[in-house]
């Protein structure tokens, strides 16, 4: 790594401290408001915590506000997202507050404030070489998936999104996806996929299996 990028790339962590330490302390009162709502709504825990996988391919335990109920079948299997989808989880996934608790894993340096989405471990070994190249850099809050399409993208058209942006990246371009990401937020643009409730797993294609046969 050159010494630029390594510069480039401690500036970015310096304001990833900076902003989400203040965002935490700023957005207190509506961290705990939400929590209540969520713990007299849905119940407790109000945090829903997931492994999902960072940079180099490093897994982490990541926070959001829990938006689902634990509902079952009759077997005792859990029911489909769209059925487990509480009325104010899908609330909090529309203007993406349940995304909140993510601060902290942005403090840990687990993640960035813009970067790849962090996606599930499982998904590793479907990728194909050039799709593991998302990970090259640390998963973030905002990225280029949520600025320019979110859920409306497919698994193919968002990993091209994030080996670009690995490709891009600078400080200038952070700073466009963020004001990207926040006003599709505030629009609430493509939070489901067609069909889904949320957005349906990511089952590898023939171009990624190929790649790494």
């Amino acid at each position: 790594m050159s010494v630029t990028r390594r510069l480039r790339l401690g500036t970015k962590r310096a304001l990833d401290v900076v902003i989400s330490g203040l965002g935490l302390v700023l957005l207190a009162p509506l961290i705990a408001a939400v929590s209540a709502m969520v713990a007299a709504t849905t119940g407790r825990p109000v945090i829903f915590k997931q492994v999902r996988l960072g940079r180099d391919g490093r897994s982490f335990t990541l926070l959001k506000f829990r938006t689902m109920s634990d509902a079952r079948d009759a077997t005792g299997n859990l029911l489909p997202d769209g059925d487990r989808i509480t009325r104010t989880g899908r609330v909090l996934r529309q203007w993406s507050v349940d995304e909140l608790p993510t601060l902290v894993n942005v403090l840990r340096g687990e993640m960035s404030l813009v970067g790849p989405r962090p996606l599930l471990p499982e998904y590793w070994d479907l990728y194909s070489a050039e799709q593991r190249r998302r990970h090259e850099l640390s998963p973030g809050i905002a990225g280029p998936v949520p600025a320019f399409g979110r859920n409306s993208l497919s698994w193919q058209e968002k990993f091209a999104l994030d080996v670009w942006y690995v490709d891009n990246w600078s400080l200038r371009l952070d700073v466009k996806i963020f004001a990207l990401t926040l006003r599709k937020a505030i629009t609430r643009e493509g939070v489901s996929a067609d069909g889904h409730a949320t957005m349906p797993r990511f089952e590898g294609d023939s171009s990624s299996r190929e790649a790494l046969e």
